[in-house]
């Protein structure tokens, strides 16, 4: 008489099954909890390796040695140093546009509106060396190629999320959308300008705060759009982002 195998497999119950099923996915939860956990501490240790030499002059290895792991282990997660990089800058993108979405905008003019938007990215890469110095890289024109087109792709639409809020401010003060455009990218670029002015050392150089030069440059962009006097005293509230 043959019997198959199949026939000597004991049969769960539905408690048992449901048991048993519970258990795969607590596995599976550890597992990726794991994954996560080892990349995170890579990252944590290519961000440390970024700041202190730059992405240019370094390699896997030395993003291996200062998260312990071997090169090998590294690309288990990642696989170059520009797809760590771009990782970098994709979270701190999401943090840069989490700190804008925080302004809130119920009862704000779109006067005042654009006042707290512009302050929110300029304060968050005022107070974070780090954060600052991967949109630098960034802005230097940072090979796409190296981690393809779909993520460079994604980064540019991060970008041009961070960038819309004080736009949409503008647009809502009566500009076209060419003219808001053209405000807002200046607007960023001067932020930026005095950001890495700043970074550079060279403020001090000049004597002068870029936390007040910044102020001073949104009051003059809204002295130049909007009519009323009060209107722009109200906001342009003095502040110093950088805790001076």
């Amino acid at each position: 008489m043959e019997v198959l195998i199949r026939e000597l497999t004991p049969l769960l119950s539905a408690e048992q099954d449901e048991a048993a099923q519970r258990q795969a996915l607590q596995r599976k939860v550890r597992q990726q909890n794991l994954i996560d956990s080892r990349r995170a501490m890579v990252l944590d240790a290519a961000l440390a390796v970024f700041t202190e030499l730059g992405v240019d002059g370094i390699n896997i290895r030395d993003i291996a040695k200062r998260a312990g792991y071997t090169a090998g282990a590294i690309y288990s997660y990642f696989d170059s140093k520009e797809a760590i990089y771009a990782a970098l800058l994709e979270e701190s993108l999401q943090r840069l546009q989490a700190a804008i979405d925080a302004v809130r905008s119920a009862k704000l003019r779109p006067d005042e509106l654009l006042h707290a938007k512009a302050v929110a990215w300029f304060g968050f890469y005022a107070n974070s060396r780090r954060d600052l110095d991967l949109a630098l890289y960034w802005m230097r024109g940072f090979s796409a190629g190296a981690w393809g087109l779909e993520r460079n792709r994604a980064l540019k639409e991060c970008w041009q999320q961070v960038l819309q809020a004080s736009e949409d401010a503008l647009t809502d003060m009566a500009l076209s959308a060419e003219a808001a455009a053209r405000e807002n990218s200046a607007l960023f670029a001067h932020g930026l300008g005095l950001l890495l002015l700043e970074q550079t050392g060279n403020m001090r150089m000049l004597q002068q705060d870029p936390s007040s030069l910044f102020q001073d440059y949104l009051r003059n962009l809204l002295e130049r759009l909007l009519p009323d006097a009060q209107q722009r005293a109200a906001a342009c509230g003095q502040s110093d982002l950088f805790g001076h």
